[in-house]
Formats: structure tokens, sequence, C-alpha cells
């Protein structure tokens, strides 16, 4: 466990059934049981763009990551910016993408923690007011648990959380509909909750929305497996079968993912009501079932944001350790290791920031605007599995402009994942992961031959 690759990759040895759990654990998180209901609760049919681009992301891996794995076994890579580096030659690009995909798993991370902090509030002994002091103690709990355990760790208790989730989705989708009067009722009395919003919505989409829904589940799709804690995962696999296997194994997981999305219409035809959507789920638990029963799925609840949220530390870290500290001790060694297990410590604290510092609507715009800052490493790492045409000076103008362009979209519209364009007299609102990777597409394609034309012979 002193290297980096036993601690962060649990010596590249996993078989199918342990990837396939551990990927479940990896990808589907406090987002797919907190997140999706809470967003389908609050602005209706748009929220469940989520079970699409849950499913057409698997055709998309098999072909990336299967690839990338084999290239990544036989060189010895441990991260993407280990394979930009040795394709492209440059240092700084290595950097770059290092950067990055640290910066975009912190938002993932933050919605972990709201995930936990959504379940401890519901403990009387926190009091009132015992957000702050929920959100230490998920913060506690995933420090100490990601320092100590590895991905080895992550991959046995992720065993644990599927039975859970499995069993608690089983029994809500058995007992509440029932209760509330059927599937016809719950839809009805949503339809009516829906329409009373201070921003209506609807249970189905409405063809402005059609755009918007289509472009956040494409976006959303490429960007899932090029996160650090999905190459993480991906890598401690032992062999390319097993990553193909698990890319037709994994969508049995968009089952339940529809499942809990229609969550989201039971608390609106419950007549739930929180300021706070995140806590919609745990609420809607705790009305229909006892409290033994509700012990049981805030657990699930938990070790559902716990387990992935330990993973992305370890991505996040690896890539640190890798690719910025590796400067400086060339060799892997202990000593990155011991870094790479502080590094989680301060990744999970940024992460927190991101809770106080970015004012989301919705808990799952952390992980949406965390994607539209992963997806623009897409074309070094994706598009160069490929091709080495593009110029690494190119792809970094790209990443910059994309990254620029993200961050001003995503701060004029106050955070939220969406960005309306207005032209020709009329407007267009879309993921802003997708317009952003565009101008990154355009700048890395159009500086390429500039720069290949006036490099010397």
């Amino acid at each position: 466990m002193a290297q980096l690759e036993q601690w962060a990759l649990g010596g590249r040895s996993f078989g199918t059934i342990v990837s396939w759990f551990l990927l479940g654990g990896d990808l589907y998180t406090a987002y797919t049981f907190i997140a999706v209901p809470a967003l389908v609760y609050g602005v209706g049919a748009l929220g469940f763009f989520a079970v699409p681009y849950a499913t057409i992301a698997y055709p998309i891996a098999l072909v990336v990551l299967t690839r990338f794995w084999s290239i990544a076994r036989a060189r010895g890579y441990v991260t993407t910016a280990d394979f930009v580096r040795d394709r492209y030659g440059s240092r700084t690009l290595e950097v770059a993408i290092a950067v990055t995909g640290v910066v975009a798993a912190m938002p993932y991370i933050a919605l972990q923690l709201v995930g936990m902090r959504a379940v401890f509030r519901q403990f009387t002994i926190l009091g009132a007011g015992g957000g702050l002091t929920a959100l230490t103690v998920a913060f506690i709990l995933l420090a100490a648990y990601t320092y100590v355990s590895g991905l080895r760790a992550s991959a046995l208790i992720a065993f644990v959380k599927d039975a859970l989730i499995y069993a608690t989705v089983i029994a809500a989708i058995t007992v509440i509909p029932p209760r509330l009067g059927g599937w016809a009722h719950v839809f009805a009395l949503a339809a009516a909750a829906l329409a009373h919003r201070p921003h209506p919505a609807k249970i189905y989409l409405t063809q402005p929305q059609y755009f918007t829904y289509a472009s956040m589940a494409f976006g959303s799709a490429l960007s899932l497996f090029i996160y650090p804690h999905s190459i993480t995962s991906v890598l401690a696999a032992r062999s390319r079968e097993v990553i193909r296997r698990n890319a037709a194994l994994l969508p049995i997981y968009s089952l339940l993912l529809g499942l809990l999305a229609l969550l989201g219409y039971c608390a609106a035809a419950s007549g739930i009501v929180s300021k706070d959507a995140t806590n919609v789920v745990p609420l809607l638990f705790a009305r229909y079932f006892p409290d033994w029963f509700t012990g049981i799925t805030d657990a699930a609840i938990v070790i559902g944001a716990l387990v992935p949220a330990a993973i992305m530390c370890i991505g996040a870290a690896n890539l640190f350790a890798s690719n910025v500290f590796r400067e400086f001790s060339p060799e892997r060694s202990s000593v990155e290791t011991r870094v790479a297990k502080l590094l989680t410590l301060a990744v999970a604290a940024f992460a927190l920031l991101f809770i106080f510092f970015v004012p989301v609507p919705y808990a799952i715009d952390f992980q949406l605007l965390g994607g539209a800052l992963m997806l623009q490493i897409f074309p070094a790492f994706v598009l160069g599995l490929w091709t080495r045409w593009f110029h690494p000076a190119a792809l970094l103008s790209g990443w910059a402009c994309g990254l620029v362009a993200s961050c001003a979209m995503a701060y004029a519209s106050n955070f939220t994942s969406n960005f309306t364009l207005h032209a020709f007299g009329g407007s267009l609102t879309g993921f802003i992961a997708l317009y952003a990777l565009a101008v990154n597409l355009v700048v890395s394609a159009s500086l390429t031959p500039l720069l290949r034309k006036g490099a010397p012979a």
C-alpha cells in the first residue's frame, strides 16, 4: 500500500464483478439518490435528462476506455495527464489537464457532501439548525475514510452500498405509489404541485426544453468517463474484457436511476415542502416508512455518497501527485503516495468550500458545472487517442478559451448549468459544457494549421 498503484488503483487487479460494483459505486452516487429526484421535484420533466445520459455514456465508454486501458497498461500510465504528456510532449498541457481534473472533481465531491448533509439534517441531536454541524460530520467522515482506505476499501464497501440501494428502491416503488393512490394519481398531483411553483413546471417536456434536455444528456455523457474517479476505477480493471463486460452490464443501474427520478414526483404529490430540495427524498422516506427502515435508507444514501466521494478524492489527488508533484519527485515512490493521501484531505476541504461560495440553485448543478470544466480536456485526451494532428499549443489555447467560456457563462447564468444564446432574433438555451466545448474545438482546430505552418522544418 506504500505504492501509488496499490493505494490508488488497487494493483490493477479487479475482475468483472468487483469492477461492476466499483464502477457502479463510483458513478451512481448522491447525484442519483438525492440530486436527480430533487431536480425532478423542482423543475419537472427536465430532471429526467439523467436517464438517457447514463445510458448513452456506455457505448462511448466501450470505445474510448478500452483503447485507453490498453495504452495505459502498456505504458504504465495512472492518469489521463500521463497519456497527454507522452502523446504531445508538452509539460504545460500535462499540468493543465491535471489541474482541470482536480478542480472539476471538487464540485462533484461537494454534491456528495450535500447528499450526506441532507441525511444528517434529519437527526434530532443536531437541532433544527444543524446544517453546518451535519456538513462538518460529513466532511470528517469523508476525509478520514479516504485517507485510510485506498481504492480496495471503496470497492469492498460498494457491495454493501449497492445492496442497500437496490433494497431501498424496490421498497420505495412498491410502497409509496400505492399509498398515494397509484401512478396516475401521483402524476396528477405532481402536475398540480409543479404548476404552482414560483417558476411553473410540467411533468412532461415542453418544446422549448427539447434542446436543453438533449444538450444536457449528451454533454453529460461525453464528460462522465473522463472524470478522474472514472479513470481511476477503469484503470483498476485487470483486462480489456473486464471493461467491455462492464460497459454492457452497467446500464442495469439506469433502471434504478429512472425509478429514483420518479421519487421526485412522489415527493411533489405527497405535498412535501422544503426550502432545500435536497431534503425531499429523506423526508419522503421518513413519511412513508417506519423508523427502522428509514435508518436503512439513510445509511444507503450516506454510503452512496461516501464511496464515490472517496474515489473522487483519490482520483483527483492521484492526478496532482502524478502530474504536478512528480516534477519534484520524478520516481514514483512511497513519498508520492504519502503526498497523494494528504492531498485527498485538501481536495475534500476545497470541495467543502464550493458549498459555501458557489450558490447553485440545485445540488445537481455542482456536477453539471464540474462537467463543463471536465469536458474541456476532451480534445486533448479523447481525440488524442486516435490522432496526433492537433498541435499541443493549439490544444492549450482551446482548453483555456473553453474554460473561460464555461466560467463566464456559469457566472452570467447565476451558476445554473444552462445558458441562453440570443442570435438572429431568437434564443437557444443549452448546456454550458457543450457550448464551451464548441469554442474549444474551434480554437484548437483553427490554430493547429497555423502553428504547424509556422513551425521550423
